[in-house]
């Protein structure tokens, strides 16, 4: 394709957020009721810890949110100015300008809904030895409505793409909007995704998640999120290989596409299950000095996929690439990356 008809190609939908990351103790995380490598939505318990981790000397504040992480790394990957967008709520605030702010700067084209009664949602990221433990406050965020979706200057953004991601913590704020770009996407043949995203959705938002799933085209996610889908549907088994693959044969709305699972596993090989079949994909070790931090590892992998995806190439590339994303920014800091990628 030439770079004119990439206009546009992937649209993504979710929340964002900013991250407000810090290195922390294991004594702030258990004062918290915090799991290293886990993700949940903050609860009464939660909410002073923003202050605190926003008074360390070595607190940043970074663009984030699933979604909209996955989008940026994929145009980061492109280098084609527009060819990816993004939608979700956020503050008229000073966060919210920063967020438009950075996703101008990134390249994406971003229709954001803005919502005059809430602030602009925030992530807390703390850092156990590379380790990452988020804590959403969705605020507005969790303001997401439909009606904005289905405004022409934004539906146009759907019409456009060919390709839509959604990560699964968009099913808390706005599932009637998933289904309508789901169903769009079946209809005309588009290719719709989504990721497991973490344990709780997987366990509390399980009807949503399967209203969607017939749709999804590609699923994304990584072991833990993958066992607690199969142990929720009585699937006795902890076998990722196994899981993937009766994750992939779950039935489909559209029999265009075929439903591919991908899971990622740490620093163990990537599975992929496609058409009946479960490959393996090691990644690239990284030695522990090298690592910062893991945040954002599973976005940049998703993002790093998509931007070969959208190009039409094979599958073995898209993780190749995958792997490439969530390599350089798991040396950095939060999901941020360098001027240019180096791949080929």
């Amino acid at each position: 394709m030439a770079s004119g008809s990439y206009e546009g190609v992937l649209l993504g939908m979710g929340n964002p957020l900013l991250d407000i990351s810090a290195v922390v103790d294991e004594a702030f995380l258990a004062k918290y009721d915090l799991k290293p490598g886990n993700s949940i939505l903050a609860e009464e318990k939660h909410l002073p810890m923003y202050d605190e981790l926003g008074s360390k000397d070595n607190t940043e504040y970074i663009a984030g949110g699933a979604t909209q992480n996955s989008i940026r790394v994929a145009q980061w990957m492109l280098q084609i100015p527009g060819a990816t967008s993004f939608m979700g709520c956020i503050g008229k605030d000073k966060f919210g300008e920063e967020m438009k702010n950075n996703a101008q700067a990134a390249g994406v084209n971003a229709h954001y809904y803005e919502d005059a009664n809430a602030p602009t949602g925030t992530c807390a990221v703390c850092v156990v030895g590379g380790e990452r433990s988020l804590v959403a406050n969705l605020s507005a965020a969790n303001c997401y409505k439909s009606e904005h979706l289905k405004r022409p200057e934004n539906w146009t953004l759907v019409e456009k793409a060919k390709y839509v991601y959604i990560a699964g913590f968009f099913l808390t704020v706005s599932p009637d909007s998933i289904q309508l770009v789901a169903e769009h996407a079946a209809a005309t043949n588009k290719v719709f995704m989504m990721n497991l995203s973490a344990p709780f959705i997987c366990e509390f938002f399980r009807d949503a998640q399967e209203k969607a799933f017939p749709y999804v085209d590609y699923i994304f996610g990584n072991e833990t999120e993958a066992r607690t889908f199969a142990k929720v549907r009585g699937w006795e088994t902890e076998n990722v290989e196994e899981i993937a693959l009766k994750i992939s044969q779950l039935p489909k709305a559209s029999g265009t596409h075929k439903r591919i699972t991908v899971i990622t596993q740490g620093c163990d090989p990537v599975v992929v299950a496609d058409d009946g079949k479960v490959k393996t994909f090691p990644v690239i070790l990284l030695p522990k000095e090298k690592l910062v931090d893991t945040n954002g590892a599973g976005d940049a992998f998703v993002g790093g996929f998509l931007s070969q995806l959208v190009q039409e190439k094979s599958i073995d590339e898209c993780v190749r690439a995958a792997c490439y994303a969530a390599n350089v920014v798991i040396q950095r800091s939060g999901c941020t990356y360098p001027e240019k990628p180096d791949f080929s």
